[in-house]
């Protein structure tokens, strides 16, 4: 029986310990929200780099930040709403573009960064509002160190990209 217990012992010490980044897209009027949500687990040390990009997503979206441009009826410019004290610098966000980067001193463990914006479809339906499948595609790199991982946006609005926790 010891020896079992050795065995599964030697077994899960050598797993490593995952810990996960989940983003996440919710839709609002007039404002939309990206939340980007540290795990418990989640060890960044360091300065943190995000890359959110549109391109691919299946309502072809982008980001309407001013009057008269490619977005339709209200407009919204990005603010960022939560974990002002983490940020470093994001990129001009200038109306119908799809891209935006997020720099970070850090996101410690449980933290979350917020920012609101105005993202609208351009397939001609229902521009003005954007459903969870539309932003479907649309993908998330975020860099840590000296690692790039990715995500992409599924059906429900959420990309989650796993890390190495602090335990690992």
């Amino acid at each position: 029986m010891m020896s079992k217990i050795a065995v599964v012992s030697l077994l899960l010490s050598g797993t490593p310990a995952f810990a996960d980044l989940e983003v996440r897209f919710i839709e609002g009027a007039p404002k939309d929200r990206f939340t980007f949500s540290a795990s418990e687990d989640l060890c960044a040390q360091g300065p943190v780099a995000i890359d959110l990009d549109l391109v691919g997503s299946t309502g072809k979206l982008v980001f309407d930040v001013s009057d008269g441009g490619a977005g339709v009826e209200v407009f919204q410019p990005l603010e960022v709403v939560e974990g002002i004290e983490l940020l470093v610098r994001t990129s001009t966000v200038l109306d119908g573009e799809q891209r935006v980067a997020i720099d970070l001193a850090s996101l410690p463990s449980g933290a979350s960064f917020a920012f609101t914006i105005d993202v609208d479809d351009t397939l001609g339906g229902r521009e003005i509002t954007v459903s969870g499948s539309e932003i479907a595609g649309a993908a998330v790199s975020v860099q840590m160190g000296d690692e790039t991982r990715n995500a992409v946006f599924d059906a429900s609005a959420r990309a989650t990209i796993s890390w190495s926790s602090c335990d690992s």
